[in-house]
């Protein structure tokens, strides 16, 4: 009852408000050249690091350059021009299939008892 709740409270075909969110997200990731799933931080979650290691190398490469471009739009208090922005795709995910993959792994890992393959240590 309660998940079927969230779940409509958080669609953007269902809920008014979601779609407002969903539509403001994608015009501040379109100024930049960014897609939502550069935002995810490789240092702050193990399994990110693990998926992007996974991912092919011109797929992180990409990633890097839209990165790279959005800090120096970003340095510059400049956005992209608007016909960058309107060819932007910044739901189309790239990182979701394989962090999907990584997080079963480690469950599966977890539920069978073995160590896990990557631990955060401290320096």
């Amino acid at each position: 009852m309660a998940s079927s709740f969230l779940q409509r409270l958080v669609d953007p075909k269902k809920n008014f408000l979601a779609r407002l969110h969903m539509n403001s997200v994608s015009n501040r990731l379109r100024k930049y050249g960014l897609r939502y799933d550069d935002l995810y931080d490789p240092m702050y979650d193990l399994d990110i690091k693990e998926a992007l290691n996974r991912l092919p190398r011109e797929v992180v490469d990409a990633r890097n350059q839209r990165l790279k471009r959005a800090m120096d739009l970003s340095m510059k208090h400049e956005y992209l021009p608007a016909d960058l922005q309107a060819v932007q795709t910044p739901f189309r995910s790239y990182l979701q299939e394989m962090l999907a993959l990584v997080k079963r792994e480690r469950a599966e890992r977890e539920a069978l008892g073995a160590l896990p393959l990557y631990q955060r240590t401290i320096p």
